[in-house]
């Protein structure tokens, strides 16, 4: 399994479709808002939600469905990633409900030498994420430092500090 590319295997208009999906449970949502200390009620009270908001149940809190898509897209885009260097740009263009299934896909969309080392570039995607019925749930857009074949043949190759199996 390849887990994420040097800078040379990143052709910019390439399409990275991110499987396999996560459905969202109620516990994952709870467990989110609860670690980030988001007490929003549209994400916790499903009394609230339902009598108060135009959505009649609980909304899955935004930033879990960017982390989930963050991480699905690892093994294609950043595995071998040397910093994520900003997030440009970031859209909720639909609200995500617990039973709904995330699918992404990234596109890379430019790609460029570093100025100062030769061993790295940066290189701009943009993820989508969509539910099971094609709707598109959210778009993001950032800058990723990667390596290049040398940067990683130099410092020992895929995994230096992979631990050999004893006999």
């Amino acid at each position: 399994m390849q887990f994420g590319r040097t800078f040379e295997e990143f052709e910019v208009g390439a399409v990275y479709k991110h499987w396999p999906g996560k459905t969202v449970t109620e516990y994952d949502d709870h467990l989110f808002c609860l670690l980030t200390m988001n007490h929003h009620p549209l994400h916790l009270d499903g009394n609230y939600a339902g009598k108060t908001t135009d959505f009649g149940k609980n909304v899955v809190v935004g930033n879990y469905v960017y982390s989930l898509l963050l991480g699905m897209s690892v093994p294609d885009v950043s595995g071998k990633a040397i910093a994520n260097l900003e997030v440009e740009s970031l859209r909720h263009i639909a609200p995500t409900f617990h039973g709904d299934t995330i699918y992404g896909e990234t596109v890379v969309l430019d790609k460029t030498p570093s100025k100062s080392k030769a061993d790295r570039g940066i290189v701009h995607v943009e993820t989508k994420g969509y539910k099971q019925d094609g709707t598109v749930v959210c778009v993001f857009r950032r800058k990723v430092m990667v390596p290049t074949a040398t940067y990683i043949k130099e410092r020992g190759g895929e995994q230096p500090g992979r631990p050999e199996p004893l006999s």
